[in-house]
């Protein structure tokens, strides 16, 4: 509302200075003022039909030109109606308008029967005054869209990684609370057999049940901190020498596990570290949960191109069913795939259960 009632104003007082610099222009009568009003009007309807006040505007100024009134601001609504048609996104039909819209004013013009010999210059100022102002309100519509488009890929990539993110920390979370949860069932089970006939073997089960339940709920309370305060995870990935602590969890169920990692060196990339730790670390889960596995061998060796990950039991081979009813064979194969490797389990010749995993060290 403002913008039109500015616009009027802007036409109607400069008009009448303008006629007083143009005697020999028609002086501006009511009908004058009437068609000085009709442009900034018809801007009220700009939202609702974008093409009325080009077409209102362009038949006022060009009116109010053939019929000799002076020239001056009556051509301001018509700039201002061009600039909203364009930044509503009709640009193809305002140039089309602009195009009737020209041939129309020229009309008026050589209808003027006031013109005199300075009328082209009036013309061409005109039509470059207008030719301008859809320059401009087409360099204006392009960056807005350009802006709005840079905001919508920002927006995109945010929740991207909002998504990976969340991801990731559904993987982990995965990871190290189906391990500790299993071998908290482990050693209850185990306390629960010596609670009556060795009590105090039972109390080493319960004091194992304490720290895998203790790791668990800091891993919980650490994830939730992510999700609710977008902050980074406080302690730090776990690391391939930190394994000794993952398997005497698994030793202490009664499942014996021999590891040979003599050829792996003792910095690797933490992305491998890590994904070669969360391997180890689901495979041993599941040797605990399906298997009914007495021994496991873990087996790390590094090449100058790869680190192999090998955990092979002698168990059952139950651990297939894993891959129907949750997310651990597919979540190392996830880990595997995200660095640009491998993996690949399944039941042994001699009846156990092997994961191998061939994780690249180089950038994947």
């Amino acid at each position: 509302m403002l913008v039109p009632a500015g616009l009027a104003l802007v036409q109607i007082g400069p008009s009448f200075a303008a006629a007083d610099e143009q005697p020999g222009r028609k002086a501006i009568d009511a009908i004058g003022v009437a068609l000085l009003v009709v442009g900034p009007a018809s801007l009220l309807l700009v939202r609702r039909w974008p093409y009325v006040p080009v077409v209102a505007a362009t038949a006022a100024a060009s009116l109010f030109i053939g019929l000799g009134y002076p020239f001056g601001p009556v051509f301001a609504s018509v700039a201002a109606a061009f600039f909203a048609a364009v930044q509503l996104g009709r640009r193809r039909v305002v140039i089309g308008l602009a195009v009737v819209g020209a041939a129309g004013f020229l009309l008026a013009a050589a209808l003027d029967p006031r013109r005199d010999r300075d009328l082209s210059l009036h013309v061409l100022l005109v039509l470059g005054w207008l030719t301008a102002v859809l320059a401009v309100a087409e360099i204006v519509r392009a960056r807005r869209e350009q802006i709005a488009e840079r905001r919508r890929t920002e927006e995109a990539a945010r929740e991207q990684r909002l998504a990976d993110t969340r991801m990731r920390l559904a993987q982990e979370l995965h990871d190290v609370l189906a391990h500790n949860i299993s071998l908290v069932n482990v050693q209850a089970s185990v306390a629960l057999h010596l609670l009556e006939q060795q009590p105090d073997r039972a109390v080493d089960a319960l004091a194992n049940i304490k720290r895998a339940s203790a790791d668990a709920l800091d891993e919980l309370r650490a994830a939730l901190d992510v999700l609710r305060d977008g902050e980074s995870p406080r302690a730090p990935a776990p690391r391939l020498s930190e394994l000794e602590g993952l398997i005497d969890g698994v030793r202490s169920g009664g499942v014996g596990v021999e590891v040979d990692a003599d050829d792996v060196p003792s910095v690797l990339p933490g992305a491998v570290e890590l994904a070669a730790y969360r391997i180890v670390q689901e495979a041993l889960t599941n040797v605990t949960r399906h298997s009914n596995a007495r021994s496991v061998a873990v087996r790390l060796a590094a090449s100058d191109a790869e680190l192999l990950v090998d955990v092979v039991d002698d168990g059952t081979a139950a651990t297939p069913s894993v891959d129907d009813r949750g997310r651990g064979l597919i979540g190392m194969r996830e880990r595997a795939a995200s660095l640009g490797g491998t993996l690949t389990a399944g039941p042994t010749a001699t009846g156990g259960f092997r994961v191998t995993a061939h994780l690249p060290l180089g950038t994947p």
